[in-house]
């Protein structure tokens, strides 16, 4: 069993790359078009799936405050500005509204 090991591993590698390419938009693929990258992914069995993961993609800095990228950081409800002023001006309305 163990001396599949390294088949599988690269069976799971290039579809892990495979499947994460054709999700990536197209216009967060580097340098070459997706297409290639797909064809490269299976048809370079460790090399392929290895180059895409190191230079296919851009890659987006995870942690930290400034989110990167030109994402949107997604923003719990209770530090949304906008959220919270929405809840303030429906308090008000239903104040209103009683008065």
């Amino acid at each position: 069993m163990l001396r599949y090991l390294p088949f599988l591993l690269v069976l799971a590698l290039t579809i892990y790359t495979f499947i994460d390419c054709l999700n990536t938009p197209e216009d967060e693929v580097k340098h070459l078009p997706k297409v290639v990258w797909v064809i490269i992914i299976l048809l370079f069995s460790i090399v392929g799936p290895v180059v895409w993961l190191v230079a296919g993609k851009k890659r987006v800095a995870s942690g930290g405050l400034g989110g990167g990228g030109g994402r949107q950081r997604w923003v719990a409800p209770d530090d949304n500005p906008d959220f919270l002023k929405s809840l303030d001006e429906e308090k008000k309305r239903r104040n209103e509204d009683e008065v």
